[in-house]
This record gives C-alpha cells, structure tokens and sequence, in this order.
C-alpha cells in the first residue's frame, strides 16, 4: 500500500509544511464487507432483474439467474484469492495494475467507475419512481417531481461517503439487513406451503414464450441480481484483515445474494403475469401491493428504499476509491488522488461524480443505465478471468503469500469467460448499438491513455507488494 503525502494532496498547489502523511484507514471488518458488497447488490432483487422476464417468461429468467448465479460465484472466489493478496484501494484496478500492466489498469478503473456510477444512476431513479408510486398509492393528488427526490439521494450520500467510510458502511449493513428482512418477511407472508391459495404459479407459469433464444436473450438483465457483488473488493486499503475479512465478507455476501434472488423470482412469478413483471419498475413492491396488505405494502416500500439507498451508497463508495487510486497512479490527474486530511475519504474523487450521476439520473431511462452498467462489468470481469490465469502463471502457489486460495483452478476463470462471452451476445441482441458504442468509447480512451496519459505515469511507484520477480521474468 502507498500512503498519500500531503505533496503529493496538493499536486500543483503550493507544498505543505509538513510532512505529516494522510491515508486511509483501517476500520473495516467482515461485517462492513458483506454490507458494502450486499448493500451494492441486493437492490437487484428489488428491481431490474424482472426485465430479463419480459426477454424470455418467467422460466427463462430463473434459468438466467442461476447461471448468472454461476458466473458471480466464479467472480467472488476469484476476486477473494487476488484481493485477500493485493490489498489495495481500486479493487480490479490495482490487481490489474500489478498482474498485467498499465493499459489493462486503466482500462479496468473506467470500466469500474462506469459499472458503479451507472448502478447508482439507476437505484436514483428508482429511487424517485418509488416515492412518486408510493405517495400518489397514499391518495396525494399534487404535482410531484421525482427528479427532486433523484438528485436529494445523490446528494445526501455523497455527503455521507464526504464524511467517512466507517459510518457510511456500517448505514450499508444495517440498511442492507432490514430489505433482506423484508424480503424474507414477503416469502412467509404469501404462504409458500399453500401452493394456490395466494401464490398462482399453476397459472401464471407460462413455459418459454420465445423457447430457447428467451433463455439466452434473458441473460442480460439476469446478470442485475448479482451485479456489484465485486464492489467488496474496493475496500480493501480499509480494512483491518483483508487475508480474512475480505473471502468471508464475499464469500458469505454471494450466498446471501443466490438464496435472495431465488425467493424474489418465486414471489413476484406467483403474483404476476410475466407481460406485466416483465416491465415493472418496483416488482417486489408491486407484489407486496397485490397480497391486499397494508402493513406488508409499507414494509417492501421501506425495504424498496433502503436497497437503493444502500446500493447507491455503496456504488459511491466503490466509484470514488477506483477514481481516486487512478488519480494517485497518476492514471488520472493527481488531483484526484486527494484523502481528506480530517475525514481520511477520496474527497475531490466523491464530489467530482456528483453533477455527473445527476445528469444521467434526471435524463437516461432506466433500461439504458443499467445495461451501461452490466456491459462495463462485463468487460471487468473478462479481464479478471484473464488475470487470474496469468497471475498464477506469474505468481504460482507457494511463491508469494496468499490469504485465500481458491479450488479448481482453471475451472472458474475457463467458466466466468464462457459466460462472459454468452452474456455479450444476449446484450447484443437487444442492445447492440449500446455495446458498440461502448466499445468505441473504451477504445478511444485507451488512445488517450496510450498517446497522452501514460507519460505522466510513475510506473515504478505503482508495484507496492513485496513480491519476488515473476516465474520467467
């Protein structure tokens, strides 16, 4: 880890008189990593996920969850072998950074801030269609503008993550807690063992409307339930053990994830039609609605709300520390590399994507800033499978220390890529002008990078694990 000096704050400001060094800090436990990757992703069940129904019928978008299901099982066991062994602030970025080289490193940061600027982007507004659904629900007849209530919730959290990360994700955990509660308390309430009396999957259960192409074309938004679960791995310059903490926070968070995901679909596929589940903007709300009970209304509205807010939370949170270990690289202007000298947070790097995740909320539709999201993962994850292959060829067992390692080794990256590569093709068939155009933009970036950018990199300050020379360097 390389702490930032408060020379290195000011970039062209005048220096600082002392040398005093500000870092971030160490405060985090297991706990704070399950909410923080959870608290990211649990707000797929609360939404988004439905779209992939509206691709293929119910039956299809199960099948889609699972193997997307299978997909982010590899990314979190991956993820916590490399991460329990680069313990350091950008997460894929800097593991990127260390095990392939500077291209891959820059490219991986923007496809980091993009996936989680845009995840954050949608909870904002869903955010305000539930508040705006919920307050006319109440018999409120006024105007309303939701766009208000997107850019409060921008705000406010960005101000919170300002302030500090242990309070910021210790709000994740307990936040994340009571919407998983709520989904829990949603499964008991429609009476699971009485298959017919609340839940009508005898007729609402349609098969494959589009057969096997639904199937594959349900893959896009199936990636939503899980999509941000490697968010845990932005943490990691701020936790206390990460050889420990950061497997058990992730490892735990996935199994929290498929169990959520799964009782979603069973709820919300009982309830509705899939032409109408298929497009709705608060499924698991809109199902509350429909059991006739008040109470149970006003606890998924509760649930709705505080699985975006700790979504977006934690998507700030994840943005901001990819941006800013870019910026101390020098990847970025340094400018951005600044920790707050009281708050100890990437402060310029919070602030700076404020106006930014406003515009897009109050402008794009839902659909779109989702699939930016899951197309700028995907592109992560691609190169993750490729790192850990290269880095246990560099790097293999019993050269360097490592905090987790994880079994069958080829097996999950061969798998991720293969699911990876399935996924692009789903995207493209319903999508394809935003994946190319996608593509392009990641492109030209890496122009940038290449020909102006890199020149002010100090490469040889970016290696700070004490690892020996790679086999056959």
């Amino acid at each position: 880890m390389t702490d930032v000096t408060t020379g290195q704050i000011a970039g062209a400001e005048s220096a600082a008189p002392t040398s005093r060094r500000v870092a971030l800090k160490r405060v985090l436990g297991p706990a704070h990593v399950w909410g923080l990757g959870v608290g990211i992703v649990l707000v797929g069940e609360f939404m988004g996920w439905n779209f992939a129904v509206g691709k293929g019928g119910a039956i299809a978008a199960l099948t889609a969850c699972w193997l997307a299901g299978i997909l982010y099982t590899c990314v979190a066991m991956i993820d916590s072998e490399v991460t329990s062994t680069v313990a350091a602030a950008g997460g894929q970025y800097a593991q990127a950074k260390h095990i392939i080289g500077p291209l891959a490193a820059f490219n991986v940061g923007l496809y980091l801030v993009m996936a989680y600027t845009m995840l954050e982007v949608s909870n904002a507004i869903v955010t305000g269609d539930l508040i705006e659904a919920f307050v006319h629900n109440m018999g409120f007849v006024g105007d309303l503008d939701k766009r208000a209530f997107m850019a409060l919730t921008i705000v406010f959290l960005s101000f919170l993550n300002y302030r500090g990360v242990l309070a910021t994700l210790t709000l994740n955990y307990v936040i994340t807690a009571i919407a998983f509660a709520a989904i829990l308390v949603l499964f008991v309430a429609v009476k699971p063992w009485a298959p017919g009396e609340t839940l009508k999957h005898s007729d609402l259960l349609t098969g494959l409307p589009y057969g096997g192409l639904g199937i594959l074309a349900a893959m896009h938004f199936g990636l939503w339930y899980y999509l941000g679960i490697e968010g845990t791995t932005q943490a990691a310059e701020e936790v206390r053990s990460p050889a420990r903490s950061l497997p058990l926070g992730t490892m735990t968070g996935m199994m929290t994830l498929l169990i959520a995901a799964t009782l979603t679909w069973y709820v919300c596929s009982g309830l509705m039609p899939w032409e109408y589940l298929g497009q709705a903007v608060t499924p698991l709300y809109d199902a509350a609605r429909l059991t006739g009970s008040g109470p149970l209304e006003l606890l998924l509205f509760v649930g709705t709300l505080f699985a975006t807010l700790a979504s977006a939370n934690g998507c700030i949170n994840d943005a901001s520390r990819a941006w800013f270990a870019m910026g101390r690289d020098r990847y970025m202007p340094v400018w951005f590399g600044a920790v707050h000298p009281r708050y100890h947070t990437p402060y310029r790097s919070i602030v700076f994507f404020v106006p930014i995740a406003i515009l897009f909320a109050v402008s794009t539709p839902l659909d779109q800033t989702i699939t930016l999201s899951i197309l700028s993962g995907l592109l992560g994850y691609t190169i993750m499978a490729l790192g850990v292959i290269i880095f246990r060829r560099k790097w293999p067992l019993g050269s360097i220390s490592r905090g987790y390692v994880h079994p069958l080794h080829p097996l999950p990256a061969a798998l991720l890529l293969l699911l990876c590569s399935v996924t692009y093709l789903a995207v493209f068939l319903g999508y394809g002008t935003q994946l190319l155009a996608m593509m392009a933009f990641y492109i030209a970036a890496s122009a940038w990078f290449v020909l102006h950018r890199y020149k002010y990199c100090r490469r040889g300050d970016q290696f700070t694990m004490p690892w020996p020379r790679p086999k056959g360097y």
